[in-house]
């Protein structure tokens, strides 16, 4: 229960004697987060589980979880993550990717009047750390700049919910001048869960 409430999130590979202990005793630690208005989702075919913000309809509640709002680079960087990881799934192997291929995929996303390359290539590495923070980028040991995409992220947006987001950029890159992208501050997916306690 406390790592679950710690976050982001609890994994058979990670916390081994952890996950038995919550296949074991499931029912009792979801009885205990309701109690705090929170949800626990459990995926047993990918062997990780993390809580949510329970739906309480107009029943006002305390939020426990943290929210964090994604900028229209993030959104971006979690569309491609979200895409390998389900390539990856076709073939039965590992989502990996490397830092090159993000800089490579978040390109078109550069503002063609842009004259600060290291900014926007700092941009993406702010997004890049910040999904490490959340556990959806892994580091994988001995390959720098290459991370494993965490399962969990199946999990937080559905297929349907990808793949209208995607076509919502694939339109904004196409008939949009680099120039023209939303700013730095702007948001396309509204606030992201984190699935940790507030402080």
């Amino acid at each position: 229960l406390v790592r679950l409430l710690s976050g982001p999130s609890l994994d058979c590979q990670s916390h081994s004697k952890l996950w038995t202990a919550l296949v074991r005793d499931e029912q009792i630690v979801r009885s205990r987060l309701s109690e705090l208005f929170l949800e626990l989702v459990v995926d047993q075919e990918q062997k990780v589980a993390f809580i949510r913000q329970a739906d309480t309809d107009d029943l006002e509640t305390p939020i426990l979880l943290r929210r964090h709002q994604l900028t229209f680079l993030d959104s971006a960087v979690l569309l491609y993550l979200r895409r390998m990881l389900a390539q990856s799934d076709v073939h039965g192997e590992r989502a990996v990717v490397s830092r090159d291929d993000i800089d490579q995929q978040m390109s078109i996303y550069e503002p063609a009047s842009n004259t600060d390359r290291s900014g926007f290539t700092k941009r993406i590495g702010n997004s890049i750390e910040k999904f490490r923070k959340f556990s959806i980028l892994r580091n994988i040991r001995a390959a720098k700049d290459r991370y494993e995409v965490s399962p969990t992220l199946k999990l937080l947006f559905s297929a349907e919910e990808i793949q209208q987001l995607t076509l919502q950029y694939k339109t904004i890159a196409s008939e949009h001048a680099p120039a023209e992208l939303p700013e730095e501050g702007s948001t396309m997916t509204g606030d992201f869960e984190a699935w940790a306690m507030t402080s």
